[in-house]
């Protein structure tokens, strides 16, 4: 990999990381369209790092008030009630699926799971899941001729139960096309929670599990064809530009519906399938070289 190729993929992985349309994917899919060899799940880890890195910045006030109630919350019971320390406890739970499933299908998600016609496939599926929970949401904030708007729900009423099923949500995104904040942000507006609070405890969750993922894969860095330095370029690319899109992204979320991006997926999806189908690429294209 050369630093040209580095740069663009540190900038497709910053546009695409926090908007739900899936990274990993996208990054597969610009090496597979512009003929270079496919980064890997090992790049891809640990160039997520920076945009998790953006995220612990822009969230700096959040997350640091969250850590000292945590922290805090262990040896004086009377704050364990605290919201904030509670919040730890729940990132924490929603973290355990996608740590139990990310060691289980290390082989598949760095193999099958990078197929071209299953990432297809999941662009699709979940834009079409993530089109139906955004009208729901809009159908409960709007209300009706005949019914009264809904109140959803916000980060105050999220307990275990939602916060592992969050967590499974996440684990979905294992597979390159479903997307992390795509899977996350729809499973918290079927559970009724606001645009606003699906998001934000998307990002907070998505923390510990990139960081991890990503001080994983730092093994594999610098071997094959993608070395140390074009992937610390990319990384450190990918934060610039993961900063800005989360800045404006926690914005368009909080009076815009997701149909654009759901619009999106399905279109890319279908193209793809096309182009598989045409044999203009291959389901594995990239992959033997890479």
């Amino acid at each position: 990999m050369n630093w040209f190729e580095s740069f663009v993929l540190g900038l497709v992985q910053g546009l695409t990381e926090f908007l739900p349309i899936s990274s990993s994917a996208h990054l597969r899919l610009t090496a597979a369209f512009a003929g270079w060899q496919d980064p890997g799940a090992a790049f891809t880890a640990i160039t997520q790092i920076g945009t998790e890195a953006a995220v612990i910045i822009y969230f700096r006030k959040d997350i640091g008030r969250i850590i000292s109630m945590w922290a805090r919350s262990l040896f004086n019971r009377a704050l364990r009630h605290d919201h904030d320390a509670q919040m730890g406890w729940l990132v924490i739970v929603g973290s355990i699926p996608i740590g139990v499933l990310g060691i289980t299908l290390k082989d598949a998600i760095e193999g099958p799971f990078r197929d071209l016609r299953l990432i297809a496939t999941t662009l699709i599926v979940m834009g079409v899941v993530l089109g139906i929970a955004d009208r729901m949401a809009a159908r409960d904030e709007k209300g009706g001729r005949h019914r009264a708007a809904k109140q959803r729900k916000t980060l105050t009423d999220l307990g275990v139960k939602d916060g592992l099923l969050y967590g499974g949500c996440q684990a979905m995104a294992l597979i390159p096309g479903v997307s992390r904040s795509g899977a996350t942000i729809s499973g918290g507006l079927f559970m009724g929670y606001t645009r606003e609070s699906a998001a934000r405890y998307s990002f907070l969750l998505a923390i510990p599990a990139v960081l991890a993922s990503g001080a994983y894969e730092l093994k594999d860095a610098g071997q094959g064809h993608v070395a140390w330095g074009p992937t610390v370029f990319a990384t450190v690319v990918a934060f610039v530009v993961g900063y800005a899109v989360i800045a404006w992204f926690m914005k368009f979320i909080s009076n815009k519906s997701f149909m654009p991006f759901v619009i999106y997926r399905i279109l890319l999806g279908t193209a793809l399938f096309a182009l598989v189908t045409a044999g203009v690429l291959t389901p594995h294209a990239g992959e033997a070289a890479g």
